[in-house]
């Protein structure tokens, strides 16, 4: 068929007009389609952070002045009125202690002292594990060494550790490092992160998992039989090395629970010489005293809430959610697990509250209580407000929360999200991320997390996210170890954490639509 020039020529306008209109609709939909960011506000937060951040001042408080923070024990309430009087001074609302469930027991160190005395005196590192009782005095005497890898060894030892010093276990090699404690992501490291698990892969975690409850159920057993043989107190040979000792629960916070014996967790260098002076046939004499108390007028947990009221009819009634854990352990004052992160979310509303932001959605802030002893706070509020991972009941405020952003890995820079399987939330979070990509904060991994408060949230289909953090030298030598304290948090990295979160929670309250959720599964825990 052939076509007459006028024919070519209106044809071709069609087709131009076609081609123009298919052009117009395509930038329209990417322009709807892209999540839009407010550069502005990302200039406002980031200014007021940086030339005015009060993240440090608040850390502070949290841990030279109140900590440590074990659950239910006089400074870990002492540090929640802190905070809800701060939130309060900064301009939130509804702040409060608000109950979650019951408890337990708190419990704190009035004094403690272990020395060993001959062969020559020394005063040893070591702490004292949580919910032990006391000595009554000073305990004295030689040390017993056992060394018990099944029930079967218990037989050697029964009806001669009446009122003895007990030491559990042998020498533990301490094996030179030649590479620094403290390190961040590599680009490469960011890049393998970034990367999906193959499928069908399993965590390293469950590989070991028989491993880690066999040691666990026989730990137990240990315990009951030493009680029931008397000994007066148990030393046990700590993780870590270089003067880092690493303690946690010795006995039971609940309220009908049996205080343990008291036990001390020795660092391994001075635990390392009694062992061989003993194998040695070296007289040695330990000297042990311990006070504690314990606290069982209020068994009810606590978290500390407080909220920015949403402004737009519509949506002010949908909440968006930050938080971080408030309780630590005992050996030291809990900066980077996890005063750092409470830190953080506190700032993240202060800079809001200072930049004078009027959320469309309610912005919530919770600092959890019991997260040490496993999750307790976070789980206990979910089961209150929004539904039971066990049954999936949901309550009708389930469906009203847009998103919760966690805060628990140490006090290193925010470096991206973990997506804990959510990929519809990846072009948001990227469009989020991209003014902070300067400062190196870039990541996203469909991988998920644990171990955190998010998984409480995630765990009823709410969409609960942890940050990505820079490791530091959290593992190797802060998490509930001696050493954590307020000089081993990095300010920087701090600082640069409260500005990204703050512009989260921002982006949350202010966008059109809720965070996208994934499908609900029901949680299988492998304990």
């Amino acid at each position: 068929m052939k076509f007459r020039l006028p024919e070519l020529i209106t044809m071709r306008k069609i087709l131009r007009g076609r081609a123009a209109i298919a052009l117009v609709l395509f930038f329209a939909f990417t322009l709807f389609a892209q999540e839009r960011v407010d550069l502005q506000m990302v200039q406002k937060i980031r200014s007021e952070e940086f030339n005015n951040s009060k993240v440090m001042e608040t850390l502070s408080y949290l841990t030279d002045v109140y900590g440590p923070r074990l659950t239910n024990s006089p400074n870990w309430f002492k540090a929640a009125n802190c905070a809800k009087d701060q939130l309060t001074k900064w301009g939130l609302v509804k702040a409060n202690l608000e109950p979650w469930g019951t408890f337990g027991k708190g419990w704190s160190v009035n004094k403690f002292s272990l020395e060993m005395i001959e062969p020559q005196y020394e005063p040893l590192v070591a702490y004292p594990e949580a919910w032990t009782s006391g000595t009554n005095g000073v305990v004295s005497g030689s040390p017993v060494l056992l060394e018990i890898k099944d029930e079967k060894d218990f037989d050697q030892y029964k009806g001669k550790l009446k009122g003895m010093i007990v030491m559990l276990g042998g020498e533990r090699d301490v094996e030179k490092r030649f590479e620094a404690d403290a390190k961040r992501y590599t680009d490469q490291e960011l890049i393998d992160l970034s990367k999906a698990p193959d499928p069908g892969a399993r965590s390293p975690f469950f590989a070991r998992f028989a491993e880690f409850r066999r040691m666990r159920e026989l730990n137990n057993k240990i315990e009951k039989f030493l009680k029931e043989e008397g000994a007066a107190v148990i030393l046990k040979p700590s993780r870590g090395q270089d003067g880092t000792l690493f303690s946690q629960s010795g006995g039971s916070y609940q309220m009908n629970g049996e205080a343990g014996i008291p036990s001390f967790q020795v660092a391994i260098e001075y635990y390392n010489r009694i062992v061989r002076l003993i194998k040695e046939n070296i007289s040695v004499k330990i000297e042990a005293g311990l006070s504690t108390t314990f606290y069982d007028k209020d068994s009810l947990g606590y978290n500390v809430v407080a909220e920015i009221p949403g402004t737009d009819p519509k949506l002010k009634d949908q909440l968006v959610m930050l938080g971080g854990h408030l309780d630590s352990w005992q050996a030291s004052t809990g900066a980077t697990d996890n005063a750092a992160g409470c830190s953080v979310v506190m700032e993240a509303v202060r800079i809001l509250k200072e930049l004078d932001v009027k959320p469309r959605r309610t912005i919530r802030i919770v600092l959890w209580s019991g997260e040490e002893q496993g999750l307790l706070g976070s789980r206990g509020y979910v089961l209150k407000h929004f539904g039971d991972p066990k049954t999936l009941e949901l309550k009708p405020e389930q469906k009203k929360v847009s998103a919760y952003f966690n805060l628990d890995n140490g006090s290193g820079k925010i470096r991206g999200v973990y997506l804990q399987g959510n990929d519809a939330v990846r072009p948001i979070f990227e469009e989020w991320l991209k003014p902070f990509n300067d400062l190196g904060a870039s990541t996203l991994t469909i991988r998920t997390t644990g171990g955190t408060d998010h998984l409480s949230f995630d765990g009823v289909g709410i969409p609960g996210f942890q940050f990505i953090q820079d490791p530091l030298d959290y593992s190797t030598r802060t998490h509930h170890s001696n050493m954590d304290n307020y000089d081993h948090a990095s300010k920087s990295d701090l600082m640069q954490a409260s500005a990204i979160m703050a512009f989260f929670i921002y982006n949350a309250a202010m966008r059109d639509e809720m965070i996208p959720r994934k499908a609900l599964v029901k949680q299988v825990s492998p304990f």
